[in-house]
């Protein structure tokens, strides 16, 4: 197979796709025919500068190199996914109770470790403890859902589609498990881009600063929509996970899906 030229300086390989594997290329301001090579991919100075994919027989290209506003935003959203819950803030505290509000409208809480929160889905009495492995924002994207999609949100949290199984998957504990998986997916804390999912996010961040607050709701219907396709119960929990994040990739790949709103997917939301 011969390489094909494309913009700039990128050489692809046909028979290159996304789902498969990935040339890096060099950009430079004036083009010659030695400015770029294709092949196995090598880090080249602080990182790649694009990506060269093949998309139903064109080429397309995706840069790396981050704009001043890509840099801020994936510095914010580094950000929140270092902030802990730290029951003792009182800005934390009013952020689990509107997550309540929002859930059960009408309803009021009386404290923050009650036997009512077992109702939401989280494993004790004090949720504070299960947001342990993925942070504050893990309670944010729960809220962000709640507000943004309440229909979807109610109908996921009383299970109100399809035939639900006896031993259902608890709603909020499952919310925190998919801010983690999101997270692994797109590998925000590599110091250089490791995955190509990654670079195509970056770039729906520079065009949405929710993107990742969006992206986890999409991620939500999907995993139980597959719940449902599956007839899963609570012990196939972590393999319909693992379907989810196929799913999700797999949509961020497609042609055409240029911004989180593009997946198909996000027709599911309410």
């Amino acid at each position: 197979m011969s390489p094909e030229r494309i913009q700039g300086s990128c050489v692809a390989i046909r028979a290159f796709s996304p789902s498969s594997s990935f040339s890096k290329c060099t950009q430079s301001n004036s083009f010659s025919s030695d400015d770029a090579t294709c092949g196995k991919p090598v880090w080249m100075g602080k990182g790649l500068t694009c990506v060269c994919f093949n998309r139903k027989g064109s080429f397309s290209r995706i840069c790396i190199h981050l704009t001043p506003l890509q840099e801020e935003r994936l510095r914010r959203l580094r950000h929140r996914t270092k902030v802990y819950f730290d029951a003792s803030r009182p800005d934390h505290q009013a952020s689990l109770r509107a997550l309540w509000s929002a859930a059960y409208p009408g309803q009021e809480i009386q404290s923050l470790i009650s036997d009512k929160w077992k109702e939401m889905g989280w494993q004790g009495r004090d949720p504070s403890t299960d947001f342990r492995g993925a942070g504050f924002i893990s309670l944010e994207n729960l809220l962000f859902f709640a507000k943004t999609f309440s229909t979807s949100f109610q109908i996921l949290l009383k299970k109100q589609a399809g035939k639900r199984a006896v031993w259902e998957y608890p709603f909020a504990v499952a919310g925190v498990n998919i801010t983690f998986m999101i997270m692994q997916m797109l590998d925000l804390d590599a110091t250089k881009p490791r995955k190509f999912v990654r670079a195509v996010f970056l770039q729906m961040l520079s065009e949405n600063e929710w993107a990742f607050d969006l992206l986890y709701c999409v991620a939500f219907m999907i995993m139980d929509k597959l719940w449902l396709e599956k007839n899963a119960t609570y012990m196939e929990f972590n393999e319909i996970m693992k379907l989810a994040r196929s799913q999700l990739e797999k949509e961020l790949l497609m042609e055409d899906v240029l911004r989180i709103e593009d997946m198909p997917s996000y027709t599911l939301l309410c």
